[in-house]
């Protein structure tokens, strides 16, 4: 049961943190994937911190964190595109 929680809370973060930064999702596997990397990532930068979640809106605010500094990080070595 466990598992579905970080599928559907995977695609919510992912989803938001796809408004987010590019003003659409990405689509369903991507933003599960996305949530899910960003959740890791969320719950390490807040653990720097001293701050645990333990409800679903805590891990999906956790989550969504995670996601958009993980896209702000790959937007980053992306560079800009040339037109």
């Amino acid at each position: 049961m466990e598992f579905i929680w970080f599928i559907i809370i995977g695609a919510v973060s992912g989803f938001i943190a796809g408004k987010i930064m590019r003003g659409m999702g990405f689509g369903l596997l991507v933003n599960i994937i996305i949530g899910i990397i960003g959740g890791v990532l969320g719950g390490w930068v807040f653990s720097l911190f001293g701050f645990h979640s333990s409800s679903i809106i805590g891990s999906i605010i956790t989550s969504v964190v995670g996601a958009v500094l993980f896209l702000w990080i790959i937007n980053l070595f992306r560079g800009k595109k040339k037109e």
